[in-house]
């Protein structure tokens, strides 16, 4: 009995010790907020993104996984340059197919029909 009255002054010493030190009852103070880490080299701005740039792109550790407004900016500034470069993209093969159309236009035939093609029809 003395032994488990002992043992739960002695957590309750701790408890308080930890409690006392996390909300600032010493000298130093409470402990120093963690200043948040920022994303070091964001995707560039003065041109394009490339391969490289995505594959070297790292976001600094939150408390619960990554910063939700880094990976946010992320996605958002790729999602926008897919879309302007598929809709680029699209463009370009339209052009493509107009200019191949005009190219291989109504191709008219100077063969001379076959005899009896005419009755056929």
């Amino acid at each position: 009995m003395v032994m488990f009255l002992f043992l739960v002054v002695a957590l309750a010493v701790v408890v308080a010790a930890v409690t006392l030190a996390v909300v600032g009852g010493g000298e130093t103070g409470p402990l120093p907020e963690a200043a948040p880490q920022r994303l070091q080299d964001p995707l560039p701005l003065e041109r394009p993104v490339n391969r490289a740039d995505v594959e070297a792109l790292r976001f600094p550790l939150a408390a619960r996984g990554y910063r939700m407004s880094d990976v946010d900016d992320a996605l958002s500034r790729l999602g926008a340059e897919l879309a302007e470069r598929d809709a680029r993209i699209a463009d370009l093969e339209s052009a493509l197919a107009g200019a191949q159309a005009v190219a291989h236009g109504p191709q008219l035939s100077m063969e001379k029909p076959a005899p009896g093609a005419e009755d056929q029809q």
